[in-house]
């Protein structure tokens, strides 16, 4: 035992020294374009990726009666506001069920600068949603109440503690806190904003949430792909891969129990670190007349009305120096279409000497050199990144594929100073397990025709027509748009140091708590990438490579 502590010591002190030793030699986007990186796949990863079981302590129902549950915290659309939800009462799932009635319980938050007593009160709205299925043996499910609050009039970078449920019942919740955003401007951002996408409710899962629970984050960006519960039938079975385990099914079943099973898994950090949430394909779980997406548009609360949009797929929102903007990928994303409008509406009306920072996120990559999911967001891309890139976006974060992937500045396939840096962080942890097959390795392109997502329509992904791989559909080495990659489970840290530095490192599960797997400085140029569209004669589009 003594030499296993040794050792243990040991490690721990070499890893920390080489902490502190990296740390004075991080590197700059100033410094780039870097020579692509691909750091070789560890085998002893591969592993199964095991889901947590329904009798799992972390997610069995531990209230009673209609006592809340599954509370979590939303950031509204600036700091003076914020989003408090919960579900109340028992979901049902079979043949024969009958919807609670969301009446029947009230939605009301208790809160305050102070523990006692807590002064000010809020009364917000209820609802439930049915995943319901028109084909015999197939089990029908209606949700507990699920509750949303607003509590406006907040002071900036303030602790709140608050209490929710119905008090006349009674049925209150703990008394919890949250945190507010900073007040929006130059010199001001939240401490640590943790990225992470394609979680699932594996036991990866939990070593991913661990470490980034030790991160301490102020702000959780959860980059689509939430349960994947449409890996299961309704019976509960579950698979691997649906497709591969389930092709005779009349349609694409759910289990929806997962949901609930994850939001008691998450409740101990989204009751107290707000969450900001867009979709990805695993929520769209079709359903009897063609609904889709119930259970991410009924469990989240989201800014879309106080940032101007009528849908829950996309919405905006500032946290101290920095717009977000949240896009869907799974609805209409056309030139002609509502959510395009929407965000040539909001770009125009950011105000880049309040907010310099903006990043924007959606669920699949446009730049990823992985053989999954290669080059499947063409449409969207030719679409939308002129549009982007004309006002100076600083980030994108993305996930779906299940790997680690950052990006040279890019724009359009070609290497730019302007371009904004793609990061792909779909290694949550989810069952699917993890990408590591990369489109450039001799045998893995795939055939242009097989890329397009059917749910999202379109075919735009042709061969490169100039530049190293024009004529090809594929690179035959490691993209020089492509950084770094690696397909290993972990999430991400962005700390904001001011109007032009951001740290970002991405962290593992398999290395100790703190260190990285890859870290950088990005660094915004003002004076050199014009940030007005009228200001940037942005390129006409051409297929570079």
């Amino acid at each position: 035992m003594a030499f296993d502590f040794l050792s243990f010591a040991l490690i721990y002190l070499l890893s920390s020294s080489s902490i502190s030793a990296s740390a004075k030699t991080i590197p700059t986007t100033l410094d780039g374009p870097f020579i692509p990186v691909t750091v070789p796949f560890d085998e002893r990863l591969r592993g199964n990726s095991v889901d947590l079981p329904a009798t799992d302590p972390r997610v069995v129902r531990r209230v009673k009666g209609f006592e809340p549950e599954q509370i979590s915290v939303t950031l509204s659309a600036t700091y003076d506001s914020v989003w408090i939800s919960w579900i109340t009462g028992e979901y049902q799932i079979g043949d024969d069920i009958k919807p609670l009635n969301p009446k029947s319980v009230a939605s009301i938050v208790r809160y305050g600068r102070i523990r006692y007593p807590l002064i000010h009160e809020a009364t917000g709205y209820s609802l439930i949603y049915n995943q319901l299925y028109p084909f015999e043996g197939l089990k029908n499910y209606t949700s507990g109440i699920i509750h949303h609050v607003r509590l406006t009039g907040l002071k900036p970078d303030t602790q709140y503690y608050y209490r929710c449920g119905d008090p006349s019942i009674p049925a209150m919740s703990n008394i919890l806190s949250f945190g507010t955003m900073p007040v929006s401007g130059p010199r001001s951002y939240p401490a640590r904003i943790a990225v992470v996408g394609d979680l699932g409710l594996t036991y990866n899962t939990t070593s991913t949430i661990d470490h980034l629970r030790s991160n301490k984050p102020n702000l959780v960006l959860m980059i689509g792909d939430v349960t994947y519960a449409n890996l299961y039938l309704t019976n509960g079975t579950g698979s691997d891969c649906y497709s591969c385990s389930f092709s005779n099914t009349p349609i694409h079943e759910t289990y929806q129990p997962r949901w609930d099973y994850w939001g008691r898994f998450m409740e101990p950090l989204l009751s107290e670190v707000p969450i900001m949430v867009v979709e990805g394909n695993h929520e769209i779980e079709e359903q009897a007349g063609n609904r889709t997406f119930e259970a991410y548009s009924s469990r989240f609360a989201f800014p879309s009305q106080e940032s101007g949009s009528t849908s829950t797929f996309y919405y905006s929102f500032n946290a101290g120096g920095i717009h977000f903007i949240m896009l869907g990928a799974y609805i209409d994303y056309y030139k002609s279409g509502e959510q395009y409008r929407w965000l040539e509406r909001d770009l125009a009306n950011v105000e880049r000497s309040v907010t310099p920072w903006l990043i924007a996120t959606w669920h699949p990559p446009w730049y990823t050199s992985y053989k999954a999911h290669y080059r499947e967001v063409e449409c969207m891309r030719v679409e939308m990144e002129e549009l982007l890139y004309s006002y100076g976006v600083d980030i994108i974060f993305n996930g779906h594929v299940h790997a680690y992937e950052r990006s040279n500045r890019v724009f359009n396939y070609t290497l730019d100073p302007c371009g904004p840096v793609h990061i792909t962080v779909g290694d949550g942890g989810n069952r699917e397990k993890m990408a590591i097959k990369h489109a450039d390795e001799p045998g893995n392109c795939p055939d242009p025709s097989t890329t397009a997502d059917s749910y999202m329509g379109g075919f735009c992904a042709m061969n490169f027509t100039t530049g190293p791989a024009a004529g090809k559909f594929c690179w035959d080495r490691q993209p020089d748009y492509s950084a770094f990659r690696e397909s290993s489970f972990g999430h991400g840290i962005l700390e904001v140091v001011n109007e032009t530095y951001a740290l970002w490192t991405w962290h593992r599960n398999q290395d100790m708590y703190k260190s990285s797997g890859d870290q950088i400085y990005i660094v915004r140029q003002p004076d050199k990438c014009p940030t007005d569209p009228k200001a940037c004669n942005t390129r006409e589009l051409h297929f570079l490579a």
